[in-house]
């Protein structure tokens, strides 16, 4: 967990938006670590909350409440000056901490105890910046292929969905639409993947399936027919992955080869609000030689591009943690016990 201590004082503007403690007190990703430079205020948006994220000179990233207590302007319309966040409104200065530091109308008096901004706990890993806007439950969720220098690492994103975010996620891991929604490169429309049985089961680490096994005609960035088998995951409400272990195939779905490659990735959903949410995603792949990253990131881009288009069309937005409301069939075991488990953490923001 980070060292670092939140005030205790809250802002005004905490009683709007999800006021859901589960999806609070959890961490989301709000950039890739790369967005935020250092010199600049960089407004970001969580669970209908609008907030700032800059970084002092030494690189130390910083999420804050985008409001300064003196009067309420919001302080991504200020900019950063020796160090400090500058109100754009009378020109207060508040340093890392969140205190302030100066009142130009009255340089020569020490700021008021109260007379500081709002942050929030954030930590950077696996090249995302990572918020919590209550008291964290549980650290950051474990990226198991990151540390392994085996495996090329290749961020993608951000894809904006006007869907919402557990709907996101169940599309994420749900292998029964390959055929349709990625037809020619996940699967094959006029010749549709029989999935067999799978388990699913409740871990430490959150929920996982048993290994679905599907053909892929174009499976991953090297463009070669695949036979693919995802073990998924649900490591949070909003942050999901899945482990697609592969062998070679010929065209007629015929493995073709003994050896197996890994390909992964960690998927992550930053809830904007109830309707609105921004993906961002790292791939890990060990296969040898590495393919060119740019070549991974542009079939990311059609992929998650088609799932966006499905997703948005999906009614009603908020997702049915109700089992009774939508059909569910043996094939849809990840998506029905993702929404059971969801209901169990008490989740009331953005389901219904």
């Amino acid at each position: 967990m980070p060292a670092m201590t939140v005030t205790a004082h809250r802002p005004i503007t905490a009683q709007d938006g999800c006021q859901d403690p589960v999806l609070l007190n959890d961490w989301h990703v709000v950039g890739f670590a790369s967005d935020f430079v250092p010199g600049k205020i960089h407004p970001v948006r969580l669970l209908e909350r609008d907030l700032i994220a800059w970084r002092t000179d030494d690189g130390e990233i910083h999420v804050w409440e985008d409001l300064c207590i003196h009067r309420g302007a919001r302080l991504s319309k200020g900019w950063i000056k020796n160090d400090r966040v500058v109100c754009p409104y009378h020109g207060w200065e508040y340093d890392g901490g969140g205190r302030c530091t100066l009142m130009p109308a009255a340089p020569d008096e020490t700021p008021m105890k109260k007379a500081r901004a709002f942050p929030y706990l954030a930590v950077e890993r696996y090249g995302f910046v990572w918020v919590c806007l209550g008291e964290p439950s549980a650290d950051v969720p474990l990226f198991p292929q990151w540390d392994d220098a085996s495996f090329l690492k290749v961020h993608s994103g951000p894809y904006r969905y006007a869907a919402n975010g557990f709907r996101a996620i169940e599309n994420f891991i749900d292998a029964s639409h390959f055929p349709f929604v990625h037809a020619g490169l996940n699967g094959v429309m006029d010749q549709p993947d029989r999935l067999d049985p799978y388990d699913v089961h409740e871990v430490d680490t959150g929920l996982r399936s048993s290994e679905v096994k599907v053909f892929q005609p174009f499976g991953d960035a090297r463009g070669v027919p695949l036979m693919a088998f995802y073990t998924y995951h649900t490591f949070r409400p909003l942050v999901a992955y899945f482990s697609k272990r592969t062998q070679q195939a010929d065209a007629a779905a015929n493995i073709v080869s003994d050896h197996s490659d890994l390909f992964t990735t960690f998927f992550t959903a930053q809830p904007i609000d109830e309707k609105t949410t921004i993906v961002r995603v790292c791939a890990a792949l060990n296969v040898q030689p590495h393919p060119d990253p740019k070549s991974v990131r542009e079939r990311a881009d059609v992929v998650y591009g088609q799932d966006r288009e499905i997703v948005e069309s999906q009614r009603p937005e908020r997702i049915p943690t109700e089992l009774r409301y939508e059909l569910h069939h043996r094939t849809d075991l990840m998506g029905q016990r993702y929404r059971t488990w969801l209901r169990a953490k008490g989740i009331s923001y953005g389901v219904i």
